[in-house]
């Protein structure tokens, strides 16, 4: 069954199939210093079981051994994933997406640039003293009564849908706090496409250091004014307290370029992110060249009615409006691919008990989304249609089910979606859950002991 799903990937893409093979897993061993003897579940067979058991929606560790048709337990098999170094898996998943950077090369650019979507989302896991420590759970659940949560922040190509780098970091983590290391993954030229929660005058200035261009929403305090020749709050107001100063924008006009959309100055804010080494800002330009634009949204089932944008791209010739408001509403991707891993691999919910366990374990599933992206990619390009239209769960079965000498040609039989552009759905759950009270107390206390009496009424 291992050597089956490899086969697929190694016809579709050699190089990255050359990636996930023995001869590269035990170099890269080697190469951080990990030692092994030879034994039936070695490192290149405990890796490639792994993602065996991502593809089938992280089964469980007894169910492995029977997929894979071999004789282990499933406490053999974890003895061996836990034996792995976590530095193996993200040099695996590295390697990987390295080798999947033809496939973005190769896609349909946006207005002449490669267009990457950025955002944050969380996954639980099991209870125990160790997560608890590292990742912390939300502050409305009392100790003993919920579960940790990580914040996970990741980073996917707009126009093919693979995910380039993902994060852990503690739950009460701003999305800001993971900012740099995902900038790190990008090119001079590439333009970053967020919400409003990774806006902000030193991520716009950050990217631009790096020639990298930024489209974010505008948050929701930031006051914006399109009238001709506005006046501003300067940054050093001549007096303590500026005479009108309320309600007036803090950026300073500089060019019309249509209605509702202009070229402004913004100032560098005296007070230093807490995201941020005071080093680091200190470099940042004082004043940023920014565009801003606001457009309708006139589409039913949209709970948000206008929008306004802030980018560093600021030709109106080469970036017309109308393009950028297409770029943002694009970002919705995203949620749809953070759906892809959550829902349909069952990322929501992890089952390692440590630290290292669950990085080990998001490596796999990331690199396991990429394959039935990678998949994907290749029916589309078969079926002559869109990415976006190829189902993700029929080519996760596809992958899934693949045999040894099966002809390429039956991925032109992966379902294609429907084109519903506008589709308008309320975002209620029609099947209710069972009707149980929330743990308020932890549940150890609660039980009674073996041989004491109840209290009397």
């Amino acid at each position: 069954m291992v050597i089956s799903f490899l086969d697929a990937v190694r016809q579709i893409k050699a190089d990255l199939a050359g990636h996930l093979s023995k001869a590269t897993i035990e170099g890269v061993c080697q190469e951080i210093g990990y030692t092994w003897r030879q034994r039936l579940l070695g490192p290149v067979e405990t890796v490639q079981l792994f993602l065996l058991q991502m593809l089938h929606g992280n089964t469980a560790c007894d169910h492995v051994p029977r997929l894979a048709d071999i004789s282990v337990t499933g406490e053999a098999y974890c003895a061996a994933r836990a034996r792995l170094p976590l530095e193996l898996f993200e040099q695996l998943l590295s390697r990987a997406c390295r080798s999947l950077g033809t496939c973005v090369d190769e896609a349909t650019l946006w207005c002449g640039h490669r267009l990457w979507l950025l955002d944050g989302s969380g996954c639980s896991m099991p209870d125990t003293p160790e997560l608890q420590a590292a990742f912390g759970q939300p502050g409305n659940q009392k100790p003993g009564c919920g579960f940790p949560v990580a914040h996970l922040m990741v980073l996917m190509h707009a126009g093919t849908g693979l995910l380039q780098k993902l994060t852990a970091a503690p739950l009460r983590t701003h999305d800001m706090a993971g900012v740099s290391q995902m900038s790190a993954s990008l090119q001079p030229g590439d333009v970053l496409v967020a919400d409003r929660g990774l806006c902000s005058y030193a991520h716009l200035a950050l990217l631009q250091s790096g020639g990298i261009f930024g489209i974010f929403r505008l948050h929701q305090k930031q006051i914006v004014s399109f009238r001709k020749g506005r006046m501003h709050v300067p940054p050093s107001p001549p007096f303590p307290k500026m005479k009108h100063a309320r309600g007036l924008p803090r950026s300073r006009w500089v060019r019309w370029l249509g209605k509702c959309d202009q070229i402004v100055e913004y100032f560098k804010p005296k007070a230093r992110p807490k995201w941020m080494t005071a080093e680091d800002y200190a470099v940042l330009p004082a004043q940023l060249t920014v565009r801003e634009l606001r457009y309708q949204v006139m589409q039913p089932g949209y709970r948000v009615r206008e929008i306004t944008l802030v980018t560093t791209l600021l030709d109106p010739v080469r970036y017309p409006a109308a393009e950028l408001a297409q770029a943002y509403q694009d970002r919705w991707q995203v949620e749809v691919n953070l759906r892809h891993l959550k829902q349909t691999l069952k990322m929501d919910v992890l089952h390692t008990k440590t630290v290292s366990g669950v990085r080990k374990e998001l490596a796999m599933f990331a690199l396991t989304y990429n394959l039935v992206r990678l998949v994907m990619l290749e029916s589309a390009k078969r079926q002559h249609v869109p990415v976006e239209r190829i189902s993700f769960i029929d080519a996760l079965r596809w992958l899934c089910h693949f045999r040894l000498g099966q002809d390429l040609e039956t991925l032109a039989e992966i379902t294609v979606l429907p084109s519903r552009p506008g589709r308008s759905e309320p975002r209620v759950r029609k099947r209710r859950p069972k009707n149980y009270p929330l743990m308020k107390k932890p549940r150890r206390p609660r039980l009674q002991p073996l041989g004491t009496k109840r209290p009397a009424a």
